[in-house]
């Protein structure tokens, strides 16, 4: 989610919203010579800046849609999903600036959460809140744990859609000089789901699937961790405690040994939040598939 529609958005409305208003209260070019007589640009401020200040109000304070680009979210979220964000979950906060000028609420355990990236704020992330202001987040060999008290896991025997698996990396560069073809990227997907196994977590309200891959720990390769002192953090990363500081939140993806998430790059700031996700509305595989709405159904 590497575009903010807002940055093209905001400048036409408010740029239609000034020509609309002055020929209202200047200009007068829509009452003295009636419709269509007008210029091209006064035309245009009546027929376009009420439909496009409806849609800037919408995305800004109430629903704005997200397309995810990424695994890290699997299962709860697949590559290709259509999301709608609740942008007033967080707080209210005003299109290009962010700043919050409604308090309206606040992240809470397991909540699904759309976010601006804190080392690009151009790019929007979407992970799974784990820790909150102030909160130490601890792993153990497996076990999770939010001040000292594990989260409640358990093993599940879950069978992933054939079809969304094979929709786990795609078809181009992955890496300088390494390629993938569609055959070898839907090759790729199946043989790592091969290796996964799934677990149920409860966190407050939400009850989600979160997938982790056999014989891996991607925690030891995570720049963040490893550079915590050494009785917080295992060399190996099967060991580590943090601590949350004041405004700020820890994330992780629900596809904890392929997501790039607060283990990598650290934490997020309240000032980055975006919005809460709520619903899956669309799916669209690669290609020229067309959509379907076989996973619409709220986020969990």
């Amino acid at each position: 989610m590497d575009f903010d529609f807002n940055l093209i958005l905001v400048p036409l409305t408010l740029g239609l919203g000034f020509i609309w208003l002055l020929d209202k209260l200047t200009l007068k070019q829509r009452k003295t010579r009636g419709r269509g007589q007008e210029s091209l640009l006064v035309r245009w401020a009546y027929d376009f800046f009420p439909v496009l200040a409806v849609v800037l109000v919408v995305r800004s304070f109430l629903i704005e849609p997200f397309n995810i680009p990424s695994s890290s979210m699997v299962p709860t979220l697949y590559t290709g999903d259509f999301i709608a964000v609740n942008k007033y979950a967080y707080g209210v906060r005003l299109p290009l600036t962010y700043n919050k000028v409604i308090d309206t609420g606040h992240p809470e355990h397991g909540d699904v959460a759309v976010f601006r990236y804190p080392e690009n704020p151009s790019v929007h992330y979407i992970k799974r809140v784990i820790g909150l202001p102030g909160d130490t987040v601890s792993y153990d060999n497996g076990t999770l744990a939010i001040n000292g008290v594990a989260i409640q896991t358990e093993a599940v025997d879950y069978a992933a859609n054939p079809e969304l698996t094979s929709q786990l990396y795609s078809a181009g560069q992955v890496a300088p000089g390494q390629s993938l073809s569609e055959t070898e990227a839907i090759q790729m997907g199946q043989l790592e789901e091969n290796q996964a196994q799934y677990f149920k977590e409860t966190q407050g309200d939400h009850e989600h699937l979160v997938r982790y891959l056999a014989g891996m720990n991607s925690s030891q390769y995570a720049p963040f961790l490893q550079q915590q002192a050494p009785e917080v953090v295992s060399s190996e990363g099967n060991q580590w405690r943090i601590t949350v500081p004041d405004d700020n939140y820890f994330v992780m993806g629900d596809n904890r040994d392929r997501s790039l998430d607060g283990r990598f790059w650290g934490f997020v700031p309240d000032e980055n939040l975006a919005g809460k996700a709520v619903y899956i509305w669309m799916h669209k595989p690669p290609g020229l598939s067309m959509p379907t709405f076989a996973r619409n159904g709220s986020i969990d």
